[in-house]
């Protein structure tokens, strides 16, 4: 079995030196553009070079991200982010989204695709698609249990990362529009205002029902390794070297000695915590003791002295690299050392010839101690052959500067672990896509749908629905098709056998809102439609989409409606009009915060901010939605577009306050009395 991967945050470079010191096997780092940690430090293209040098010299892999929704207007400064993290040798990228890994296989088909956890994959078939598509690496969402990582595991041969260690977003990655829609800052732009660590209630009582405790699974990460994860990851790009160096110190504890010491866990609990920590999605036990926020006491409780402490642990090198040498030095000969790390040797030879000692001759054990002094490089000498010829003379300054040259030489041979051949490819201008007329589409959350709805092109219905109920619909005329849920956390073989169900009635269109879906709709034999969920923001996403057979797809709501009418592509594409936003979608449901039992919500219940605005928990016994205040309106709007085929109305919570699915004339459903928003389609995000 091999040894699970440390992999550590990077967000500049003192937390390298504090990551490789401490003992990672790998970090991840982001550029300056596409990082979904926007506000890290990160790195120029000079300094990503020289970063990848220090680190593939002392061992250490580097995986770069480009890890956010990209728009057309930035597929120029993609295709540079990508030839330079080729150039500099990157081990991997990691991608948020599919026209970034089209455009990459392009630019460098050698270099590996590791997909974000922003693609929200949580389940076998997500897991499945990826590795036929050339992924060497999924990162999966953090709210897995145990079980269902193994049985990820299991499914295909791609090599799993987890998060070990470090924040937990309350939504899951990919999933979380909430910054976006209150003030344009978007977690898939990297540019998340972390909303949910502000106050939020729920019932009667006043607490933070976003904020969870940060995640710790470094206490099972024996286990991982057992059930096939490769590697574990640590979050914190944002957080400071300190941290880095006490996170990677315990996991490398953890894995190699099994227990972290009593020192090293205070060093991790004092440098950043929020009321401690949990394992609650690992080990199934989800619900309030997850939840928990920053207070005073762990602030102040990473005191100067402890950062002082944890600064000096990482303040020389380590001499992490075990190397082997041969040493030579004879009368008449010029002397020479050879060094190999067990992949590269280097030999160098001295100047001039050895002479034969006058007074003391150069012995083994001087030559030995002479060598073996690495100082301040990444090296160790493990074992060194020396062969002196008899009364060999050779001043140690000599042997030092063969060392040094030796080292240096390793050093440059060992910078450069992959040199990919790169394409310079020009990245086509592709006339934007027209539409000839509208089709209007509609979601439901139940089968009890007004006789006016028979117009709609579509009329998507819960997958769970009755099948006979469904089929009453298809007998009065209605264009049915299923919703696959966003979130298939345990339930794949449910989704089968319910489609497959849903087959038999003649339904044969599916809204597919995540990888997982896609899979297994296609599996199935159902034509695609693709949902907002997967973020769909460029071209070379639609073009992915339509080479894979998708029917048509839904974009992203985080798109404006200019850069919706530039896309080009033959794909027919479409919008969200109507609805209440999701904002987040949530396996721990916010409601756990205040001991809320699910018998007493019945799956919808509300949450309040600070100002006293009320938002929708929608809950379907897997996940939980968080709907947005007011309903998003722009159904007049998107009649102007050019570029759209058609538009979809979301009806989420209408039914339990007007029964809008049951009314006759949908052309007047629309709740008129109430406040509305236009979204992101005029404002856009950051």
């Amino acid at each position: 079995m091999n040894k699970i991967e440390i992999l550590a945050p990077c967000g500049g470079y003192e937390s390298v030196v504090a990551a490789v010191r401490g003992g990672a096997d790998a970090v991840y780092l982001g550029v300056k553009e596409f990082s979904a940690r926007a506000g890290a430090q990160n790195f120029d293209f000079d300094e990503l070079v020289e970063t990848v040098k220090y680190c593939h010299v002392c061992g250490v892999l580097v995986y770069l991200t480009i890890n956010t929704i990209i728009f057309d207007t930035e597929l120029e400064k993609a295709k540079d982010v990508i030839l330079a993290a080729a150039r500099a040798d990157v081990d991997a990228l990691i991608v948020q989204n599919m026209g970034v890994a089209t455009l990459a296989k392009k630019i460098a088909p050698e270099l590996p695709l590791h997909a974000s956890t922003q693609m929200s994959v949580h389940s076998p078939s997500g897991a499945k698609l990826l590795w036929e598509l050339g992924f060497k690496r999924v990162v999966l969402s953090r709210e897995l249990s145990r079980r269902e990582i193994k049985e990820i595991a299991e499914s295909c041969p791609i090599e799993l990362e987890v998060f070990v260690h470090g924040a937990l977003c309350m939504s899951v990655s990919g999933q979380c529009y909430f910054s976006a829609i209150l003030g344009s800052r978007s977690g898939n732009r990297g540019r998340c205002a972390q909303t949910c660590r502000l106050p939020f209630s729920v019932g009667k009582k006043s607490g933070y029902a976003l904020s969870l405790k940060d995640n710790s699974l470094i206490s099972h990460i024996r286990d991982l390794q057992s059930i096939g994860v490769t590697s574990a990851k640590i979050e914190g790009r944002l957080k400071r070297p300190e941290y880095v160096s006490a996170a990677v110190k315990a996991c490398v504890q953890s894995r190699d000695e099994g227990f972290v010491d009593t020192k090293t866990q205070e060093e991790l609990d004092g440098v950043f915590s929020r009321t401690g920590f949990t394992d609650g999605y690992y080990t199934g036990n989800r619900g309030y003791e997850m939840f928990g926020y920053r207070k005073r006491e762990d602030v102040v409780a990473a005191t100067p002295k402890l950062l002082s402490d944890i600064r000096r642990s990482y303040k020389d090198e380590q001499g992490r690299v075990e190397i082997s040498a041969k040493f030579s030095a004879k009368v008449g000969e010029k002397p020479s050392l050879t060094v190999s790390d067990g992949r590269n040797t280097v030999t160098v030879t001295g100047g001039s010839e050895c002479e034969k000692a006058i007074n003391r001759p150069l012995d083994k054990e001087k030559c030995r101690a002479q060598l073996s002094k690495t100082g301040a490089t990444p090296y160790t000498i493990k074992e060194i052959e020396i062969s002196l010829g008899k009364e060999t003379s050779l001043p140690l300054s000599a042997i030092n500067d063969l060392r040094r040259r030796a080292l240096d030489g390793l050093s440059r041979k060992r910078e450069i672990r992959n040199n990919y051949k790169t394409n310079d490819i020009k990245i086509e201008r592709i006339d934007p896509h027209r539409a000839h007329g509208q089709r209007t589409y509609a979601r439901f959350t139940s089968t009890e749908i007004g006789s006016g709805f028979k117009t709609l092109d579509l009329c998507y219905v819960p997958l769970k629905s009755d099948v006979c109920e469904v089929n009453k619909l298809i007998n009065k005329g209605f264009n049915v098709a299923v919703e696959i849920p966003r979130a298939l956390f345990s339930r794949e073989k449910k989704v089968v056998s319910q489609l497959k169900k849903m087959k038999s009635a003649g339904v044969t269109d599916a809204l597919c809102s995540n990888l997982a879906a896609v899979q297994i709709a296609k599996e199935q034999g159902f034509k695609i439609h693709g949902g907002f969920g997967l973020n769909f923001t460029n071209t070379l996403d639609l073009l992915w989409a339509e080479e894979f057979g998708f029917e048509d797809t839904e974009l992203s709501f985080e798109m404006t409606f200019e850069l919706i009418d530039s896309l080009g592509g033959n794909l027919p594409r479409g919008v969200v009009s109507y609805g209440y936003l999701p904002l987040m979608l949530t396996r721990n449901c916010p409601n756990s915060s205040a001991k809320i039992r699910c018998a007493d919500c019945k799956g919808s219940s509300k949450m309040k901010d600070r100002m006293g605005k009320s938002f929708i928990l929608s809950c379907d016994g897997y996940a939980t939605e968080v709907l947005n205040t007011v309903p998003l309106d722009v159904i007049n709007n998107v009649k102007k577009l050019n570029g759209i085929d058609f538009h979809i109305l979301r009806f989420s919570v209408e039914n339990s306050v007007e029964n809008v699915e049951k009314r006759a004339d949908f052309s007047n459903c629309i709740l008129k009395n109430h406040k509305k928003t236009h979204g992101l389609y005029f404002r856009g995000v950051l």
